[in-house]
């Protein structure tokens, strides 16, 4: 049996929510030229020197192919590079280059507004609460 009420679809509701959030996101970082997937690699790459393929894939939550998918255009514009010492290695490494920092730093100001903008809408502890609880189910459900 299954039901037609979509009111207690998780999947739905989730799926529903990234997306209305990531459209705002999308609409302020566009500003920058970056997408929200292509600010999130950016900015887990700015916060440690390097990291393998895998690394970063388990960071961002997607399999290798969607990664190398997302990551081909900043390849392209400069703002990530194959260190030299790591590309015959198995374990290829990625890392943020001097312009994909100074990228970063020029799209952490439009997120900075888009984020500003979703709490002023949803409320500052609400918005606290559902990343925390976002966060607990992305660390401890496994898919099953």
């Amino acid at each position: 049996m299954h039901s037609d009420d979509l009111h207690s679809d998780d999947c739905f509701a989730l799926r529903q929510a990234s997306r209305h959030i990531s459209k705002l996101y999308e609409r302020h970082l566009s500003e920058a030229g970056i997408t929200s997937t292509q600010f999130s690699i950016l900015r887990t790459l700015g916060r440690r020197s390097s990291l393998t393929m895998a690394e970063l894939a388990k960071a961002m939550v997607m399999d290798r192919t969607t990664l190398v998918r997302a990551l081909q255009p900043l390849f392209r514009r400069g703002f990530v590079a194959v260190p030299a010492q790591g590309q015959g290695n198995r374990r290829l490494h990625v890392e943020l280059t001097s312009s994909g920092l100074t990228k970063l730093d020029e799209a952490a100001a439009h997120w900075a507004a888009a984020q500003a903008s979703f709490e002023r809408s949803f409320g500052p502890q609400q918005a606290a609460h559902l990343r925390s609880e976002l966060f607990r189910m992305t660390s401890e459900v496994s898919d099953r």
